[in-house]
């Protein structure tokens, strides 16, 4: 009996691998969500201004992909290795992609970008595979 559930959890943990494309129904289409979270803290005091990131998404982000994102205003929190907690506003970029190889180049040109004109040390990114169409 327990050999019986071992591999009935191994056949059931088999089918829900990390990464796996997702079984979806027509019209959607296996697909990529990426979201990045951007915040708006600058480390040598200020915060960006919304001309700031106005300009950064025009310039940076958009020629990326061009075909369509979204933003969205956020609030967001960490806890620095002293043990603060930090709170700040940020910015979450989406972004659905359908050959995800071929953009990873593009989010990592992004999230660059912003470290170096922003002066910041990180931004969180999020894939997950999704169904997604028009």
């Amino acid at each position: 009996m327990r050999r019986a559930l071992l591999l009935l959890a191994l056949a059931v943990g088999a089918c829900a691998q990390p990464g796996a494309p997702p079984v979806c129904t027509a019209p959607l289409k296996p697909a990529v969500a990426i979201d990045l979270y951007f915040g708006r803290d600058k480390p040598a005091g200020g915060e960006v201004t919304d001309a700031e990131w106005g300009a950064f998404l025009n310039e940076v982000v958009t020629s990326r992909f061009p075909d369509g994102l979204s933003v969205f205003d956020s609030a967001g929190q960490y806890r620095e290795p002293t043990g603060r907690i930090v709170r700040e506003r940020s910015k979450r970029l989406v972004v659905i992609v359908f050959d995800a190889p071929a953009h990873k180049a593009k989010v990592v040109e992004i999230v660059e970008a912003y470290k170096q004109r922003f002066g910041q040390y990180s931004v969180f990114r999020v894939e997950q595979p999704v169904c997604a169409g028009l």
